[in-house]
């Protein structure tokens, strides 16, 4: 009976023995594991840098353009651009925080991310595309930016830097490019100068005003094609993103160009366009449901816009 006993306590200690090795070599792979999904999920490449140059005929008084090309492992995220004013690069350099505060600095930032069959900011290896720096972001599909509403200012140089995004479970974002310089067209030198509908948009009525500025409007309504808005519609208009609708990205630079001729800016280069802005506008109600194909507006929207932002007609107002 004793030996039974003996047996049976043997037994278990072997069992417990086995069990407590078991239970080690299960933790042990689990934690493999873990640290294997850990790996897995946590980005070993870094994209290669992109790179920026000018595009100086495409230049205006408030806006520039880029082109953005990306390195050879392409930047399938899209990428991003950061600006500043110049004289602000050489005297502070990059800021350490990409925090944007345009009250105390010129430092800005944009994302640019692919939307399929929309942009082209999903770029493969080598691969290039313009972008347009001001505050004509507001209406460029898949663009984001805290300055969209501030055109850059004229006769003024410009720094730029940009990095491709990261792709998600894949390759960590790049490095900054190297930084490149651009210049905005010189200012007006006329009185009757114009102002973009970044400058519209931000003093105007309620609603259309920022900070302290006051009310800029010279007018209180505006026909856009065959009907008459309000300053408070044509406000609501100006606030609604276009989204891929040519409609509203052309009302928002007619809304501008009319209002700048009301202040006093020559019409001259711009009195065709808006004519014709105005037919193609016709009877659709501009905010509601009316829609016209980018493609179809494009031409008239960069009409409209180089007299706006001062590459052609009597150019961009100084800063004010």
């Amino acid at each position: 009976m004793r030996n039974l006993v003996k047996a049976s306590l043997l037994t278990l200690l072997l069992s417990g023995a086995i069990f407590s090795c078991s239970k080690t070599e299960l933790d042990n792979v689990n934690l493999s594991a873990t640290s294997a999904q850990n790996a897995k999920s946590t980005p070993t490449t870094v994209l290669d840098a992109p790179s920026i140059d000018c595009v100086p005929t495409k230049a205006t008084g408030s806006s520039i353009t880029l082109v953005v090309r990306a390195g050879n492992s392409g930047a399938p995220a899209g990428f991003s651009v950061q600006w500043m004013l110049k004289s602000e690069y050489d005297a502070n350099g990059w800021p350490v925080s990409s925090e944007v505060n345009t009250e105390t600095s010129s430092f800005c930032k944009a994302s640019f991310s692919g939307v399929p069959g929309a942009s082209g900011y999903n770029l493969p290896s080598q691969g290039y595309t313009e972008v347009t720096i001001g505050d004509v972001l507001y209406d460029q599909v898949g663009a984001s930016s805290p300055c969209e509403n501030v055109p850059l200012l004229c006769g003024r140089e410009y720094v730029f830097r940009a990095f491709a995004h990261n792709v998600p479970q894949g390759k960590a974002k790049s490095e900054f490019s190297a930084t490149q310089m651009c210049s905005t067209l010189a200012c007006s030198g006329e009185t009757s100068c114009t102002l973009t509908q970044g400058y519209w948009k931000t003093h105007g009525p309620e609603g259309c005003l920022n900070g302290n500025n006051t009310n800029m409007w010279p007018v209180t309504s505006l026909m856009l094609g065959n009907t008459s808005y309000q300053d408070t519609q044509l406000c609501s208009i100006l606030n609604t993103p276009a989204k891929g609708n040519g409609l509203l990205t052309l009302a928002h630079q007619l809304i501008a160009a009319k209002l700048n001729v009301a202040n006093g800016a020559k019409a001259s280069a711009v009195a065709a366009s808006i004519v014709a802005a105005d037919e193609m506008i016709g009877d659709l109600k501009v905010g509601d449901s009316g829609y016209l194909a980018p493609g179809v507006t494009s031409a008239l929207v960069s009409a409209l816009d180089n007299y706006n932002s001062g590459a052609t007609g009597p150019g961009h107002c100084p800063e004010k």
